[in-house]
This record gives structure tokens, sequence and C-alpha cells, in this order.
């Protein structure tokens, strides 16, 4: 075999890996949120969850984007493990579908027809308006570009006169379990190196179709493909929360059980999935390439709706034994910083990765309501000993804001780096703006705690009207902020900024009303200028922050304050 021949074949395995990747990348594009709002939707029961899953699946081409995305649904609480379970049987549906355009592929010559699909999808990728379109065109023909070099490459290399590599697999006993265990652990350890089961698959077709490998030790490492590909949604729950790491747990579970049930009944199943399509997997002849890609083909369809079929019954099962799997980690997010949706790597899908943000960005609003209600605290406590404890909380929680702040932004600048929608490159704008605003109200809390600290240190104190002046700014300011996190976590279209506004136009006139009458007080010597001096320094930090709070809202609907 040549340098040539090897090259040709990696190469196509490449350009086939990336058309894979292009189209499906385009297509989650072309759908935009209605992807996102569809999995939300479509999964009020297990049987809706599959047809979900599945058709995702089918629409992007790619079950481990469609089962990533489930994890990240998961992790950032839109979806039930119990809800994921079915959804990642759906995708593993939806996913046997990228084995019938194999068989076309390697059945038809259909590399003559990709050369109109790359001229029309350049022409659409340089039109602003249907890009995406053009973008999955030059994925579909780059694709079928590749399993028509790789059907010619299988020729050139001429495995079936390869007496080398039929002495290799002819060494292995067909109809031994041994053999069908072993092929399976080298499919699933191929998939997990390669992370393409599209590509392993491809192999397979190759070594079928040429002769050199039979059909059961085919399907074995089709069977070893369908394990290895669950790597990728592990991978990706490796940093998220206990119940995305179950709901990718869940993915391998499902399909091991499979595995172990087929093969109990491999041989009798297989040869009724090479009938189906007229294939006889018992002849020593040559076998015909199509019919042969077609009962890969087959098998993996019947395989996994099968499964589907019998597993679809037991997801509070599959649920109970993934939740005895995969343990609870100790709970102290509140305490530490750890990023808790925002994975460890950029999400497969750009969009989606966008959406993990924002849940990031409504627990950093929840950390920074805490503070406050730190501060409040504060205000209020006697015992030494407990208000520097307090002090040294709110303290921490400052740090823990500057980190949540540094590492939300770094994410956003790696998404940033793909290739985004202009909707989303306008939505990761917003949210910088969102998280530096937030981080400022931190820096509001930690800077009243402050001044708070020093008026202890002294021996004077504000007087009963002064603090019941700072409870009600303070009383104010916590109203805007928690109108500012029920934005944070709603629908754009469904937000009404009026009460924001009104909450800080009272905030404006209560500050200055207050700044007025300071004066006459200290005039009037009612307390010290000193004791005034802190008194204001609170106001006037609490005004500050509800105007953060009011940049985060005009940020969050692309609004500003009417005049």
């Amino acid at each position: 075999m040549s340098i040539t021949i090897i090259l040709k074949l990696i190469g196509a395995l490449a350009l086939l890996i990336y058309g894979m990747k292009v189209m499906s990348e385009a297509l989650q594009k072309m759908a935009g949120p209605q992807l996102r709002h569809i999995l939300g939707a479509m999964t009020t029961n297990r049987f809706t969850g599959v047809l979900t899953g599945m058709l995702i699946t089918v629409a992007v081409q790619s079950s481990s984007a469609t089962t990533v995305m489930t994890v990240s649904f998961v992790n950032a609480g839109l979806l039930t493990l119990a809800q994921s379970i079915s959804v990642i049987m759906g995708s593993n549906i939806g996913t046997t579908l990228t084995a019938w355009i194999m068989s076309a592929g390697f059945s038809l010559n259909i590399t003559d027809f990709v050369w109109p699909a790359f001229l029309i999808g350049i022409m659409l990728i340089y039109s602003k308006r249907h890009r995406y379109l053009g973008d999955f065109l030059y994925g579909v023909a780059f694709m079928f570009f590749s399993l028509g070099v790789l059907s010619q490459t299988g020729k050139e290399m001429d495995l079936g006169h390869n007496q080398d590599l039929i002495d290799f697999f002819a060494s292995f006993n067909p109809d031994s379990y041994l053999t069908i265990i072993i092929f399976l652990v080298i499919g699933t350890l191929l998939t997990c190196i390669v992370q393409s089961s599209a590509a392993l698959m491809a192999i397979t077709m190759v070594l079928c179709t040429s002769g050199v490998l039979p059909i059961y030790q085919g399907v074995a490492l089709v069977m070893g493909e369908n394990i290895g590909t669950t790597l990728t949604a592990n991978l990706a729950a490796l940093t998220g929360n206990t119940q995305a790491r179950r709901a990718a747990m869940a993915h391998l579970v499902f399909n091991i059980f499979g595995v172990m049930w087929i093969l109990c009944v491999l041989y009798p199943f297989v040869n009724i999935c090479c009938n189906v399509v007229g294939f006889d997997p018992t002849s020593n002849k040559h076998p015909d390439p199509v019919h042969l890609s077609f009962a890969l083909a087959a098998f993996h369809t019947a395989f996994n709706i099968t499964n589907t079929a019998i597993l679809i019954w037991f997801i509070p099962q599959i649920e109970r034994v993934v939740c005895w799997i995969v343990k609870p980690g100790k709970n102290d997010e509140d305490e530490e910083f750890r990023l808790r949706y925002i994975q460890g790597g950029i999400m497969e899908t750009p969009e989606l990765s966008v959406l993990e943000a924002q849940k990031e960005i409504s627990l950093f609003t929840d950390r920074i309501q805490r503070m406050y209600g730190m501060v409040r605290e504060l205000l209020v406590e006697r015992d030494e000993t407990r208000f520097a404890k307090a002090y040294a909380r709110i303290e921490k929680y400052e740090g823990i804001s500057d980190n949540m702040e540094i590492e939300i932004a770094k994410y956003l600048e790696k998404v940033s780096d793909a290739h985004l929608s202009d909707e989303t490159k306008a939505k990761i704008r917003a949210m910088l703006r969102e998280i530096s605003e937030i981080e400022s109200i931190g820096d509001s809390c930690y800077n009243i705690a402050r001044i708070i600290s020093r008026k202890e240190t002294g021996k004077e104190d504000f007087t009963e009207q002064q603090y019941d002046c700072i409870k009600q700014m303070m009383e104010l300011a916590d109203e805007a902020l928690s109108q500012m996190a029920m934005m944070l976590k709603g629908r754009k279209e469904n937000i009404d900024v009026t009460r924001s506004f009104n909450i800080e136009n009272e905030i404006n006139r209560y500050r200055n009303q207050l700044k007025s009458q300071n004066i006459t007080n200290v005039n009037e010597h009612r307390y010290t200028y000193t004791i005034g001096t802190y008194f204001m320094d609170i106001i006037n930090e609490c005004e500050k922050l509800a105007d953060y709070v009011l940049n985060v809202v005009e940020a969050r609907v692309g609004s500003k304050k009417p005049d």
C-alpha cells in the first residue's frame, strides 16, 4: 500500500469529519434559539423526549451535538435528568441516518454531483442573508465528496487481494463471542481516540465492502462506536454539576446495556437485518458492496430502535442507577469560587455556549444579591466577633465577584472567536457589559461594608433617624436588585423595564432629599460632620449601586433610560 493511498484515506476521513462539523454547525445556526426552545418544550413525557432527540439529531446530523446540548441543559437546570435520558435515547436513533447517508455514498457515484453544490454554496456564503445555507451546502458537499474518495480509495487499496490483511482478519473466528468482544473493544477505543463515530463507521464500511472484514466483526465495531461516542458528553460534563454528570453517564449506561442484550441474540438479530436488505451473511462469495453497506446501516438502525423501545419503559430505573453511580459533590458553591454552568471548554455549539454564559451571569447576580444581604445585616450587627466574621465573608464575596467577572469574560471572548451569527455577537457584547456592571455592584457592596467598618472603629454612631433613612435607601436598592435578577432570568420579550426606571428615579430623588437634609442637620449640630459624612457616603454608594443595576437592565433589554 503506497504512502499516497494512505494519505488519501486519512485526508478523506478528515474531510468527512470537517464536512459533518460544518453542516451540523450551519444547521444549528439556522435553527438558532428555536432549537433550544424545541428541546425545552417538547420533553413533556418520555415519548416526546425521544421524538425530540431523534428529530434534532437528524436535523444537526450529530448525536454528540444533541447529547452535549442535552447535558448542558441539565447543567443549566432547563431539563430534568429523566427528560434528558429520553432525549439521549432519541439522539441514538437519529444518528443512524448518518449510516444510511454513508451507505448511499458507498453505493452510488455521487462525487459528480458535489461540484454544483460547491458552486452554489460559495455563492450563498458571500450572500449575507443566506450564508448559513451556503455553509450547510458546503458541509454536505464535503461530506459526500469525502465518501466518494473513501469508496474510490477502498477500491484502489484492493484490500480484497491483500493477503496479509485477509490472514489477519481470518485469524479471528467469526462465530466466536470472544472475537465479537475484541472487535467491540477495538471499536470503542478507536471512537474514543478519533472522537467521531462517523469516521469509524466509514472505515468499517470500507473494510467490509472490500471483503476482508466479515459482517459480524463489522457489526461488533459498530456496537463499539455506539459506546465510544458517549465519551464526548462525559467529557463535556466533567466540570458540570452532579445532574449534568448523571445525564452523561445515563448515555453510557443506556448504550452498554443495549450492547449486553444484543450480544445474547447477536447472530439471529444480524441475520434478520441482513435478510431485510437482501444480503446473505453466510455466503462465501465476495460480498456485494451495496447490500453489505445497507446491512450495516440496517443493523445500526434496528439495534438503536429496539434498544430504545425496550429501555424507554425503564427510565426511572436508569435514573436511579446513574444517581447511585454519580454521587453528589460537596455543596459549597456559595462560599467557594466555582463556575457552575460554564464548562471547562467551549461547547460544540457557540449558540449553546452563550446560553451557558447567560445562566452563569444569572448565578453571578444571585451571589451579588446574597452579598448585598450580608451588607444590610452588617449595618445592624452589634457583636464585635460576629461583625468581624460577617465583614470577612463580604470581603471573600468581593474576591469571588472579581473572579467571576474575569472567568465569564474570558469564556465569552473564546466564544466570540467562533463563526457567530450577528444576533449572537450582539448578545455577547451585551453580556460583557452586564458582567462588568454586576461586578461594579459587588464593588459598591464592599464599599458600603468598608464605610460601616470605619464607622464602627470610631466612638460615634448613627442617630436613629439616620438608621431609618439608610434602611429605607437600602430597601429601594434591594428592590432594584430583585427586579434586575428577575429580568436576567426571564425572556427578553417579556421584560418590562418601567419598574426599574421608576425605582432608579425614586432613589435619585431620595438621595437629593437626604443630601439637603444632612447639610441642615450638621449645621444644627444634630450630629457631627464626621458621622454625617459616613451617612452620605453610604447613601451615595447605594445610589451608585442603583445606577449599575440600571446599566445591567439596559444591557439586557437593549434600551436606554428615557429622557
